[in-house]
This record gives structure tokens, sequence and C-alpha cells, in this order.
């Protein structure tokens, strides 16, 4: 199959349970749900700006487990932009976020300077059961030299700022959440694609 070069795919890495797929879905479609159900691999789409054409944002919402190997190296070899999600309220999932950054560095070790990738506190909003301070996270981001955020996907905070910031830091091309500024425009097109997938 050839490569969609007006595709931009960005896959989302984490530990289960840190809010990956709250987060995308509050970006995608502005809902969160409370309940947790885990994800083996979920792709969205969303319309955005691409060198002043329009192109496709692919998001991959990964598992958080480590049960498929070869389905995440794919996602890596694919994917254009990287996040990695640690919830604040876990160490552990801070913890969990090496081996996967190592793997990016591995298999993108030609343009690993020039990929972008953020990593992500999530849940910013629970700071009664906060394990991992604001520092610590920058300091793991500076060690990485990549992009650093807290976010809370309950509370919408930073989310559409994560992913703007994320395509702000492609340097081969010009990639905005916005297109010509007109966001309703996108969003009708985005909801008249819905409906045409095709499984294959």
């Amino acid at each position: 199959m050839p490569e969609q070069s007006n595709d931009y795919r960005v896959v989302v890495f984490g530990a289960g349970g840190v809010g990956k797929s709250s987060l995308v879905l509050r970006f995608v479609k502005g809902t969160f749900r409370e309940s947790y159900i885990p994800t083996i691999e979920d792709t969205y789409r969303q319309v955005i700006s691409c060198d002043k054409s329009i192109c496709t944002l692919q998001i991959t919402d990964t598992t958080g487990s480590h049960q498929f190997p070869a389905m995440q190296r794919l996602s890596i070899s694919k994917g254009h932009a990287f996040i990695l999600v640690y919830s604040v309220t876990s160490k552990q999932s801070l913890e969990e976020l090496k081996p996967m950054y190592e793997q990016i560095v591995q298999i993108k070790v030609a343009d690993v300077e020039s990929i972008p990738i953020m990593l992500v506190g999530n849940k910013c909003d629970e700071t009664a059961q906060r394990e991992v301070e604001t520092p610590a996270g920058e300091a793991m981001a500076k060690r990485w030299k990549c992009a650093f955020m807290e976010t809370s996907a309950k509370t919408n905070h930073n989310v559409k700022e994560l992913f703007q910031e994320l395509l702000n830091l492609e340097k081969r091309r010009t990639v905005s959440l916005q297109i010509d500024g007109k966001k309703s425009k996108q969003s009708k097109r985005a909801e008249k694609l819905k409906g045409k997938c095709v499984v294959m």
C-alpha cells in the first residue's frame, strides 16, 4: 500500500489507565467518560491544515499493556509524532514510559532529533493524589530532549494545546489544527466524513 503523504500520524503511548483514550476522545469528540475501558488499538481521524492544504491527522491510541510488541513497533515505524502519557497520580506510569521512549529512539534512530515527541502528565486536576510533581516531569522531558505539558482530559485543561503544540514541533512541514481559521467548516467536513469508513 503506498504511503499517503497527506496523512499526519500521531501515536499515543502510555501505561494502562493513564488517560490516553480520554485525552484523544476529549480532543476529537469533546467528550469525557468516567469509566475505564482498556484499549487494544484505536485510530481517530481529524481534518487539519498541512502545508497550506488539508490533510488528515491520524491519532493512534495504543494499548497500555505490553502484550502486543509487534503492533507497538509498527505504530512507531509509521508514526510521525509521539505523545507519551503518564498520570501525575502514578510514579510507576512515568517509569513505564522509559522502555517505550527507548523503542522510539531505536526505531527512529536516523531522525529522532527532528521527530516531535511530547511528554504529557495527565490527570493534573487530581492534586490530592499527585505522586509526580511538575519539575519531575520537566526533568524527564529535558533528559529526553522532548516537549512537556500537563493536561487534564476530565477538565479539558491543555488538551487542544497539547495537539497544537505537538504540530508546532513538526519542522519538516507546516501542520496546524486551524484550517484558514474556519473551525466550523472543518467540523462539518469531519461530520460528513464520519460515516464513510470502510473496513478493509
